[in-house]
């Protein structure tokens, strides 16, 4: 036998919030002192309004409720989580997937709060991370600007459709319609010039030699009303990018404080300034609540999922979904480290080779997030890369040889090694 750490003992005053738009359900549940043994319980009928949540709140802190536990329900747990943290409780939220009723019985609001009363009290329940009050500010600019990215990658789409519609092959020819030169022609465009040989001359630099295939990609039929259209698409384009650009300075006013944190994840392959913020954003700072990487891994769910029944695995190992916009961060530092001449690329470019691009994301996704955890755990710890070679130079050449033995013999052929020495 193996003995286990099992803490059965009841929290003796728990309250469960059933939380909605407009109204929260509350259970509470303290010792009845009338006989002992015994529970009470206390349902309560509240407003989401502020002065009601107050009262709410005063109420609980004068029967010394320990802890508060809420479903998360779209951003609505968010006031009263808020309000209830100022009052010096300790609210709990947990994923509502832990906490789901059980089936073939009736569902209501408060039978509900019932249910995640009486799952609270015997602690089997996990609390979701909640980041401390700077880190919430924070995420909320980056989950903003993550938002304002996408808006004006969506009309950089639409503008070449437009152009596609017009029969203006330009993204053909450039890489990237919207960079200085790009930028010129289309202006030229919206100005009325139609002669592609005078647009292709607003070519610079590296796109001079492309100037004849220029000239070809602008013979269409743009019209007023793409000039119309691409005039709203680009002013849509500028204003996202002004508001992208004064997110970034505001991110950098928060994120002066630990800088010196930014850094040191700005040095991991693939990661970059704008991902060093997402992630901090995202985890915290404080690694305390991740006792190891792979809690961390596994809440972000960069870890192969485990589903085995009767002796058998089930499924292909699926991940499953985590914090999207720490995947995101993770997932474009994967695919960034994979161009550098580093141990991340040199990995990366080994596990697509043999597992598919897709998988080699996710696992140096994993790796780079192992790599934060350190970091984060040991404020003196800088990263230090182990160079592309690193497995080469690990690996067992006995055992190398054995394989490509094993695979000429499966062909057919036998082998026989001779020493480059003695050859």
């Amino acid at each position: 036998m193996q003995g286990v750490e099992d803490n059965e003992e009841i929290i003796e005053r728990v309250a469960a919030i059933d939380v909605g738009k407009a109204e929260v359900v509350v259970c509470i549940r303290i010792p009845d002192p009338a006989r002992p043994g015994r529970r009470q319980q206390e349902i309560v009928h509240s407003s989401t309004l502020t002065p009601r949540l107050l009262v709410l709140a005063d109420r609980l802190v004068e029967l010394g409720v320990t802890r508060v536990v809420m479903e998360a329900t779209s951003d609505y747990w968010k006031p009263v989580f808020y309000l209830l943290e100022s009052r010096g409780l300790d609210p709990w939220l947990v994923n509502a997937r832990d906490v789901k009723h059980l089936p073939g019985r009736p569902k209501t609001d408060r039978l509900d709060a019932v249910w995640l009363a009486k799952v609270a009290e015997r602690q089997m329940l996990r609390p979701s991370f909640v980041p401390p009050g700077p880190i919430r500010l924070l995420r909320d600019l980056t989950r903003y600007r993550a938002g304002l990215v996408k808006v004006r990658t969506a009309e950089k789409n639409r503008v070449e459709k437009l152009l596609e519609d017009a029969q203006i092959k330009l993204s053909s020819v450039v890489s990237d319609i919207f960079g200085v030169s790009g930028r010129e022609m289309l202006a030229a465009l919206l100005a009325g010039e139609r002669r592609p040989t005078v647009l292709a001359q607003l070519a610079r630099t590296r796109m001079r030699p492309k100037i004849p295939l220029l000239e070809e990609a602008f013979v269409g039929q743009f019209t007023e009303h793409h000039a119309f259209l691409l005039r709203l698409m680009l002013a849509r384009i500028d204003e996202a990018g002004a508001d992208i650009a004064a997110l970034e300075d505001r991110i950098r006013q928060l994120v002066a404080p630990f800088a010196t944190v930014v850094t040191r994840l700005d040095e991991i392959p693939g990661v970059g300034a704008t991902a060093a913020w997402t992630v901090i954003a995202e985890i915290g700072l404080d690694m305390s609540r991740f006792p190891t990487p792979a809690h961390l891994s596994s809440w972000a769910r960069f870890a192969p999922g485990v589903n085995q029944s009767a002796g058998k695995t089930k499924g292909r190992g699926a991940t499953g979904h985590g914090n999207r916009y720490l995947g995101q961060a993770l997932g474009e530092a994967a695919v960034a480290a994979a161009h550098t001449h580093t141990f991340l690329g040199d990995r990366f470019r080994r596990l697509a080779r043999r597992r598919g691009g897709p998988r080699a994301t996710v696992a140096v996704g994993r790796s780079i997030l192992v790599i934060i955890w350190h970091l984060l755990s040991q404020p003196d710890a800088r990263y230090h890369d182990l160079g592309p070679d690193y497995t080469r130079r690990r690996a067992d050449p006995n055992r190398a040889t054995r394989n490509h033995v094993q695979h000429l013999e499966a062909l057919g052929y036998t082998v026989t090694l001779t020493p480059v020495a003695l050859a």
